[in-house]
């Protein structure tokens, strides 16, 4: 991992990129996928793509480094490069790319959700990449957190469902499954697409819908992002939410696909 100079502009103004990659059963979790992901927003922000052979050797030096214990969390960085002050960006990116790999325990039973007042601007095009700025998920984090909840559920400027703090949200009404349109200021998950890919297998209808608060009252909802899987949501605003064997065959159907 190398060390970040001070005028890195994914230091100072959050320009950049990250990817979270659960390291499990001695394998990187759907590793293409977040890679593609990561040059997916490169495109989009306009800067060079990481070369993959040194991404996967920073990946490797990571868990190397954290001694490759059983489960981890493998955080992937590619950072615009150092500029000159100002948001002017340089003639020429030279973008670092660090990873650090953290150990972590398996998810246990599901999640209580809080609807935070933060809202995910779905108008700004870093609502719908994995940035190097997560100060609205963070703040939209500690709502839920005083809350006394585990996760925030957030909306977007419209008052519509979007996404919670850290992960993609579905919800399921009369054996059909909903999640947010990415139009919504939605992450393409990379969880969020398996899960789609389940239910087609299952032949369940899965919709991508526009949703306020309203249409997902009292109904089963779970949660997904890559390091914790498929998780049922206990609760939402303090109020309990009804367990779902749907849910859980999806979750079942999602923990089998190849990854």
């Amino acid at each position: 991992m190398s060390d970040i100079s001070l005028d890195d502009r994914g230091f100072t103004l959050g320009q950049g990129l990250f990817e979270t990659v659960l390291w499990a059963g001695g394998v990187l979790e759907y590793w293409d996928d977040h890679v593609e992901r990561m040059e997916r927003g490169c495109r989009a922000l306009g800067l060079p793509l990481p070369p993959r052979a040194d991404v996967a050797a920073a990946g490797e030096a990571a868990l190397a480094a954290a001694g490759r214990p059983a489960r981890a969390a493998v955080r992937l960085n590619w950072s615009a490069g150092s500029g000159d002050r100002g948001l002017d960006p340089p003639e020429a990116y030279a973008p670092r790319l660090t990873a650090v790999a953290s150990a972590i325990a398996a998810p246990a039973g599901p999640v209580r959700l809080a609807t935070a007042r933060t809202r995910r601007n779905d108008r700004s095009p870093a609502s719908r990449l994995k940035t190097l700025s997560y100060l609205d998920n963070v703040l939209a984090r500690a709502e839920a957190r005083a809350a006394g909840a585990d996760e925030a559920l957030m909306l977007n400027t419209a008052g519509e469902i979007a996404c919670a703090a850290a992960a993609n949200v579905f919800w399921a009404r009369h054996d059909e499954v909903f999640t947010p349109s990415l139009d919504c200021g939605v992450l393409d998950g990379v969880l969020r697409r398996q899960v789609i890919a389940a239910c087609h297998a299952l032949g369940v209808p899965v919709q991508e819908v526009y949703a306020n608060p309203g249409r997902v009252a009292g109904a089963p909802m779970f949660v997904t992002n890559s390091l914790m899987g498929v998780r049922p949501v206990a609760s939402l605003d303090g109020r309990d939410l009804p367990a779902s064997t749907l849910v859980a065959a999806i979750a079942k159907a999602v923990s089998r696909a190849p990854k």
